[in-house]
């Protein structure tokens, strides 16, 4: 659907340096800066560790198991953060001398999702004294409830948000936990772990650990990579302190240090090292992360981003990209399916509703997620998308869906909503604000879909429902440079609620031609400057939305970035929508 423009308007009382240069001030006065101190991201402005509720209790765990030897074990999330947040346990627990450290992450299609009683039967395998849980487990009441009547220990460390009851861990740390005065609520998992780790390298550092134990003491900013991807792929909002993780991790990718996995990632990605920016790591490095979790088993991922050497990074990081090609032709095909249905619908209808909830026997379960993003950014709505669920072989009887929303409107909170007003409807649910999942009986279909659409008809109106394109505003003949790129680029990181600059204009139209099958490759000419000519491409236009062949000016909203083809770089303009 087509959006609506709006510019973004400037906070009158900010205050920043003259010294910036004029098309940073606009745009920094248009995002959600309290102060310019916000613009300095150095380490020493991150919150402090103590901050987080329950960090104690989790270090002296950690501290006993180091201290005893006991056997470790990590429960990680099978999607990106989750494996980040492994790799980046399990390097940071060997590099303190653990002798015992292991994981396992559950196969989606076999176990489903967090610490449920059946990992526990299958970690019991390994015979851990202290399960870690990363990127999960604070909804995991039984799961945890089993582990410790097997006699385990278990450290929960997880970012969702919590029910009304927390499983009766030995120490849990997620920012969004009842008390918790830790600011970033919208931290990562990756993001928890790291503190967990920062703050026991702290302890052990009291302890003199490292001068009694021999073992050098480690670097904490070595894995800032790990949380700079991770925090990126998880969509989660960069307020000042996940900016500073962000920007740390991604100056040391640029300066070539990062482990082998990230840098065999890039490459089979086909990106530049030294100019790698938040938006690469979103839209090339985490889906080849996220594929091994949603075809397979993401501990190929894992064992990527463990990896010593760059050979086995490589040939692991080929593995994924392969990967990565079978999700995008699974995909392209739910997504053709549904598409054509909700057209369909929206010309039997006139309207669609203002949440849109599928399901469709053959869909793919581990890609239904993408394919509700995908609904949600071309009909601006919620959307839930289901497929069969196929874990521990059960039949065709459940139903695993993978939810994803607008801003303003919670998607947890409204599937809390339903499950309060209509008992027995969902099995299980948990998520935050902008992406849940769920399970429940397949014959309550249809009535979960018709509580679905009265959830999102109360709560959203027509104007919520309108997409919209924040610019900020028309960009000077003069900047339409390469330099401008580079500025943009180091005045960053750019992602959720901290928007990459998008501006808008006029152009004279000089040529036009199909790429692919529906990309639209342009030369346009800014207006005042005849002489020059800058390429443009606009991917998957809509028919109606092609300019006639006559036509001789276009408005358009766009980025500006650098086409690197065959070794030259060319300005170029990524056009999000004419206007």
């Amino acid at each position: 659907m087509s959006a609506r423009l709006l510019r973004r308007t400037s906070n009158p009382d900010l205050s920043l340096p003259e010294s910036l240069h004029p098309l940073l001030r606009r745009i920094y006065s248009q995002r959600p800066l309290g102060s310019a101190d916000e613009l300095q991201l150095s380490l020493d402005q991150l919150h402090s560790p103590a901050l987080f509720s329950g960090m104690d209790a989790a270090v002296a765990l950690l501290l006993a198991a180091l201290e005893q030897r006991k056997r470790m074990l990590l429960v990680a999330d099978f999607d990106a953060d989750g494996a980040t947040s492994c790799a980046l346990a399990i390097t940071a627990l060997r590099q303190f001398g653990a002798v015992h450290v292991d994981y396992i992450v559950p196969n989606r299609f076999d176990y489903g999702y967090g610490l449920t009683p059946e990992i526990v039967a299958l970690a019991a395998g390994k015979n851990p004294d202290l399960i870690i849980t990363v990127d999960n487990g604070i909804s995991s009441l039984d799961g945890v409830a089993a582990a410790k009547q097997a006699g385990m220990q278990v450290l929960i460390t997880d970012h969702h948000l919590p029910a009304q009851q927390l499983p009766a861990a030995d120490a849990i740390v997620n920012p969004n936990q009842p008390d918790c005065a830790f600011p970033s609520k919208s931290i990562a998992g990756v993001g928890v772990i790291f503190y967990v780790m920062l703050a026991l390298r702290s302890r052990l550092r009291e302890l003199d650990w490292f001068q009694r134990t021999g073992r050098p003491e480690p670097n904490m900013g070595s894995l800032l990579d790990l949380v700079a991807l991770g925090t990126v792929a998880d969509v989660v909002a960069l307020d000042r302190n996940n900016r500073i993780l962000v920007d740390q991790g991604l100056k040391r990718i640029r300066s070539g240090r990062t482990r082998p996995g990230i840098a065999a990632l890039i490459q089979v990605a086909g990106r530049n090292a030294t100019r790698i920016g938040a938006s690469d790591l979103g839209f090339f490095i985490g889906p080849r992360l996220n594929a091994a979790g949603r075809l397979e088993d993401m501990s190929i991922g894992i064992e990527c981003l463990l990896a010593d050497s760059g050979a086995t990074a490589h040939a692991l990081a080929l593995q994924l990209d392969g990967m990565n090609q079978d999700r995008k032709q699974i995909e392209a095909g739910m997504r053709e399916q549904a598409f054509a249905t909700l057209q369909r619908l929206e010309f039997a209808t006139a309207e669609l509703p203002a949440g849109i909830c599928l399901f469709d026997e053959d869909w793919h379960q581990g890609v239904v997620g993408i394919l509700a993003s995908r609904i949600k950014d071309r009909y601006h709505r919620p959307v839930i998308a289901f497929a069969v669920m196929t874990e521990n072989d059960c039949d065709d009887s459940q139903l695993k869906g993978s939810a994803r929303s607008i801003k303003g409107f919670h998607i947890r909170d409204a599937l809390d909503a339903i499950a309060s007003r209509h008992p027995g409807l969902i099995n299980k649910f948990g998520g935050h604000a902008m992406a849940a999942g769920l399970s429940l009986p397949r014959e309550q279909f249809p009535a979960f879909r018709a509580a679905f659409e009265e959830e999102t008809a109360r709560q959203l109106d027509a104007d919520q429902l309108q997409a919209t394109l924040h610019s900020d505003g028309e960009l000077e003949p003069d900047w339409l440079s390469m330099a401008t790129v580079e500025l943009l680029d180091a005045a960053g990181p750019w992602g959720q609620e901290f928007p990459e600059p998008l501006f808008d204009g006029t152009f004279t139209l000089l040529q036009q031609r199909k790429v692919g099958e529906k990309h639209l490759k342009m030369v346009l000419c800014p207006p005042g400057l005849p002489q020059r000519s800058i390429d443009a491409i606009a991917f998957n236009v809509e028919d109606e939305r092609w300019p006639a062949a006559d036509c001789q000016e276009i408005a358009i909203a766009y980025r500006i970035d650098i086409n690197e083809y065959r070794g030259r770089c060319t300005l170029q303009l990524i056009v999000e929508q004419i206007l």
